[in-house]
């Protein structure tokens, strides 16, 4: 590798706000947050909202991520479709 062009690839922990789960990992990443790790080093922190933790593919469980009627909205602003069957 040449020097001088490559990003700096160090360790980062990733961490899942949902399920507190978190992973160490390399990653070119930057991160103002750090977390002390089991290991007794600190690395820095990446919160991130999914991981294979809580994705619903992983998991088998499907989570409404809306509470906000985005799909009321919907129907407000391009109408309720007329079931006419397929043409």
């Amino acid at each position: 590798m040449k020097p001088g062009i490559h990003p700096d690839y160090h360790p980062v922990v990733f961490k899942d706000s949902s399920t507190g789960d978190a992973f160490l990992t390399r990653s070119t990443i930057r991160s103002q947050r750090t977390i002390e790790w089991t290991d007794g080093h600190t690395y820095p922190l990446v919160v991130v909202d999914i991981s294979a933790w809580s994705h619903p593919f992983w998991t088998g469980t499907q989570r409404i991520m809306d509470s906000a009627g985005q799909v009321e909205k919907f129907h407000r602003r391009y109408g309720v479709r007329k079931s006419g069957g397929a043409r």
